[in-house]
């Protein structure tokens, strides 16, 4: 498969002038795929079924990736199967039986109150990691941002009086989020006892260290996640992500307007934000069917 992967990258080159920032995420999204459809035992490109690609998206969609993320992916594999279908490399278009917008519009993984209340408390106060678990996993559900943004977060990105958190997201746009007591109060607690002792004294703009004093990386962060969902009994997969879905939904649950959920998240379009409102419909129908005598 990847020969014809180099053979559509190099056609999305030379006849469609791509960009090289596209070719490279479209490279990564199709040899991601490659690697699952050979995992799956389709050692060649004809054996691909539609149930292979469907469940190629659902580990995407499990795995947390970023709705504009998956978009890509999609966006990618469509246009590969075109290729191949039009250089004849194929006989049928396997993606073209599957409505794959319902793929994506399935309701994102959430953890409820009592669940997110329940990880949250995990990490402890004991020792300088465990105040910093504390403190990123509170910021991560007090805020919503993604991990890229909280692993680039430096001091300057704090305002510690007002309590709110400067974030640079996707195009160095900025934005203003409000953190919350608890969550600042962590933090307070976090850098006033922990930062100095994992910086080993040197001057470090990053505000979330690891054991080395440098910055974590968001694979790193991805396994002091895991780690605390295993010492729960959450028969839930929790992935970083899926601090900034709940962080969403339990806003709206609570009254918030769509649109001030979509300036904290970062969404550039309301429609993005949207997928959260389903999920709120999701829980009022769960609730009536539970507790109303004619549901």
């Amino acid at each position: 498969m990847h020969r014809h992967i180099d053979g559509y990258l190099n056609f999305l080159a030379v006849e469609k002038g791509v960009s090289l920032n596209t070719l490279e995420a479209y490279s990564r999204d199709l040899n991601r795929y490659a690697a699952f459809a050979e995992e799956a035992g389709a050692s060649d490109i004809r054996d691909i079924s539609s149930e292979t690609i469907i469940s190629f998206l659902g580990d995407l969609k499990g795995g947390g990736l970023a709705t504009t993320s998956m978009n890509r992916s999609l966006a990618a594999i469509r246009g590969f199967y075109k290729y191949l279908l039009a250089e004849e490399i194929i006989d049928e278009n396997p993606v073209a039986s599957i409505e794959l917008a319902k793929v994506w519009m399935r309701l994102p993984d959430t953890l409820n109150r009592e669940e997110m209340a329940l990880l949250l408390k995990q990490p402890g106060i004991k020792t300088p990691l465990a105040l910093r678990d504390t403190a990123m996993m509170e910021l991560l559900y007090a805020t919503g941002v993604r991990v890229s943004e909280l692993v680039s977060l430096g001091m300057g990105n704090i305002h510690w009086q007002a309590g709110y958190l400067i974030v640079v997201g996707k195009g160095n746009k900025e934005r203003i989020v409000p953190i919350g007591q608890t969550a600042l109060d962590c933090l307070n607690r976090y850098v006033a006892e922990a930062r100095k002792k994992l910086a080993g004294g040197r001057s470090v703009n990053t505000l979330f260290l690891n054991r080395s004093g440098e910055g974590l990386t968001r694979q790193g962060f991805w396994k002091i996640i895991k780690k605390y969902v295993r010492k729960t009994a959450l028969n839930k997969k929790v992935y970083p992500h899926t601090f900034r879905h709940s962080f969403a939904t339990h806003l709206l649950e609570g009254g918030a307007d769509l649109r001030s959920v979509q300036v904290m998240l970062g969404h550039a379009d309301i429609s993005t934000t949207q997928i959260y409102t389903h999920v709120t419909r999701e829980r009022l129908r769960e609730i009536h069917r539970k507790y109303h005598p004619r549901g």
